[in-house]
């Protein structure tokens, strides 16, 4: 069984990306200016062949939308200081749908638009775990972490975490000579838990480090559900030890469950708070794990296919032959059936009787002029304005 786990690392490096400054600078560009997300970003790519005709056009689409006062853009001056910092820290960029961008993340729902990455790229190239848990982690629940992610990385697999305190660090410390990943819910020129400073010190120097976000950001607790995300898309499966109820844990088992990833959970005391959300996990049908075997022979069958891929949205599989212009007509219906209750695009699609590009046209619009909201369901809704 072991010759089998042994041979999971003959997967190749990603590529190393070619972007010129002009192009990146654009990108950031779009992924710093309000109004656009991972979704609306996808949707000016498959509009637009380059980042540098999406930028151009965004006043015109916003004022199509009924966008009542200009469009602030994030200036050339800004993104090159951003550059600029994370190269000073040693970092570069991997921008969704261009070269060296881990292809799992790619396939999330909302994957981020430019990823800053600092360390060991060559491990996005690998089959990765995520081992997460209780910051107030128990003896005994740090030790299984340590002891499945020593043994996990022994064998091959790259162990992805939050940097947290806890079960977190416990993975990361122990996958240090294997590979590991550590995905922030800040910017690089922060450490955060200050207590595990040198552990990302350490990280940097051995593995890598990876955000979406301003390498200056501070911590902010609206961020880290958005980083567990990118931690359960990097990720085959998620493995829980000691969540509580109300756990950022468990969003992050939701959503790998959500990106078709597989979700496990250690078992642990009913009379341990902190077991009780991963118990829970178990009863709803989480792959229950002792050992680290118990991880392999679970995913085993993605190593051996490489389909770590979610089901493409219907918006991923349009063509860049989309229109670029609705009628008045087209816009007043789509319009007109949208509201305070959040609706699916499938529905809005239905309901117009209109092709799938000319619906997310629109849609497009309204976004930018922040007349749109998409919920975590994908539901959108009109605001009142």
């Amino acid at each position: 069984m072991h010759e089998t786990h042994e041979s999971i690392l003959s997967v190749q490096a990603p590529a190393t990306p070619t972007l010129s400054d002009a192009t990146l600078q654009s990108y950031l560009q779009l992924a710093r200016t309000p109004t656009i997300g991972p979704i609306t970003f996808q949707r000016l790519m498959q509009l637009y062949p380059s980042p540098q005709e999406a930028l151009a056009a965004l006043p015109e689409l916003a004022a199509r939308g009924g966008r009542k006062s200009p469009l602030k853009i994030a200036s050339r001056d800004e993104v090159k200081r951003e550059i600029d910092i994370t190269r000073e820290h040693g970092g570069q960029y991997l921008i969704c749908g261009e070269d060296g961008y881990p292809e799992a993340l790619s396939h999330i729902a909302d994957p981020p638009i430019a990823l800053a990455v600092h360390g060991h790229v060559s491990l996005l190239g690998k089959p990765t775990l995520a081992i997460v848990g209780s910051r107030n982690a128990s003896a005994a629940g740090q030790k299984i972490t340590e002891t499945l992610s020593h043994e996990l990385s022994g064998r091959g697999l790259v162990i992805a975490s939050g940097l947290a305190r806890g079960i977190d660090a416990a993975a990361h410390g122990q996958a240090l000579n294997g590979g590991t990943i550590a995905v922030l819910g800040n910017g690089i020129t922060h450490a955060y838990p200050r207590e595990n400073a040198d552990l990302q010190k350490a990280i940097l120097s051995q593995g890598l480090v990876v955000s979406e976000n301003h390498p200056n950001s501070q911590p902010q607790a609206s961020q880290f559900p958005r980083r567990n995300r990118i931690i359960s898309g990097l990720s085959l499966g998620v493995t829980i030890v000691e969540a509580a109820r109300r756990s950022g844990s468990l969003i992050t088992a939701r959503l790998a469950n959500e990106q078709g990833r597989e979700v496990m959970a250690v078992p642990g005391s009913p009379l341990d708070a902190r077991c009780h959300g991963s118990n829970n996990l178990l009863r709803e049908g989480a792959h229950l794990i002792e050992t680290a075997d118990d991880v392999l022979n679970i995913i085993q069958p993605l190593l051996e296919v490489r389909t770590l891929r979610a089901k493409p949205s219907r918006q991923l599989r349009l063509q860049r032959q989309s229109p670029r212009s609705l009628t008045s007509q087209q816009r007043s219906v789509i319009t007109r059936l949208l509201g305070p209750v959040p609706i699916t695009i499938d529905e809005l699609v239905t309901r117009s009787n209109e092709p799938v590009p000319i619906v997310y046209l629109a849609i497009l619009e309204l976004q930018l002029a922040g007349r749109l909201t998409q919920d975590a369901d994908g539901k959108i809704s009109l605001l009142e304005t």
